[in-house]
């Protein structure tokens, strides 16, 4: 071999270390690049976690958006959004107001004590009678039973004022009326199910879409605000006779007597 080719080689050699070497550089530099690469990926994707959660923490829930949603009021409802229901025509000018929540446990009691002779008095044309439905105890218990419940009754007045006396009724009645923390009138079957024990309602199509398709569910959310700006009522029920805050009578006859003292009867 000459000494010329002897060189060649050692450059060759040379030559080839330095394409190794320079090959390894670029093998570490991409490998930096892909791990630098992931971290970024890796902190979008928890920053993007972390956005997601904020804006699904900030996004208004159902019953937030059906209050702000365009309200469809029942028939035989009055006044702004439909929230006065009155029922009953008098001789006189007086007026039995009713304020409620369905879930709470006192209203039933009334419902299952005097409610019958509170509807006779209004058949009879003593007073009218206007009821004001309240949500409060879906804000004090897990649940949204009072708000779904009040947008059935809202189908059932849409119905009749008949069949919205009928339906409270049941909905308050011993054998429908869950306790105050069961959450049943959250439940559109269950609601249906109390329904068909009243005629009017009973395998009521146009009642059990709107309950399905929650046609009455931002009046249900005005209704609510009319109780909340309530004056007087600090709980429920609440009675007014001719705009005054009576006690809650346990028995019909203490019912009638309630009547008497406030001049609506002799």
């Amino acid at each position: 071999m000459s000494k010329r080719n002897s060189q060649a080689a050692k450059s060759a050699a040379r030559e080839r270390i330095r394409a190794q070497q320079e090959a390894e550089r670029k093998r570490e530099k991409r490998k930096r690049a892909a791990i630098v690469g992931a971290a970024i990926v890796g902190v979008l994707a928890i920053a993007g976690g972390v956005g997601y959660a904020v804006m699904q923490s900030n996004k208004p829930g159902y019953w937030e958006e059906a209050a702000d949603a365009k309200v469809v009021a029942p028939a035989n409802s009055s006044g702004k959004d439909g929230t006065t229901v009155t029922i009953g025509k008098s001789a006189g000018k007086n007026t039995v107001h009713l304020y409620e929540d369905p879930r709470c446990p006192g209203c039933a009691a009334m419902e299952q004590s005097i409610g019958s002779a509170v509807e006779k008095g209004m058949k009879d044309g003593d007073y009218k009678l206007t009821f004001t439905i309240g949500t409060f105890l879906d804000n004090n218990l897990p649940g949204e039973g009072s708000k779904n419940a009040l947008s059935a009754l809202g189908a059932a007045l849409d119905i009749s004022p008949d069949a919205f006396l009928e339906y409270k009724s049941a909905l308050y009645s011993a054998k429908y009326h869950p306790q105050e923390s069961n959450d049943d009138f959250a439940k559109d079957e269950y609601l249906i199910k109390v329904a068909n024990t009243v005629d009017a309602l009973k395998n009521n199509k146009k009642f059990q879409s709107a309950v399905k398709k929650g046609t009455f569910d931002p009046w249900a959310m005005k209704m609510s605000d009319s109780f909340q700006s309530a004056k007087g009522v600090e709980s429920t029920p609440t009675i007014k006779i001719n705009d005054k805050v009576v006690d809650t009578p346990k028995t019909a006859d203490a019912w009638k007597a309630a009547l008497k003292k406030a001049g609506v009867t002799k």
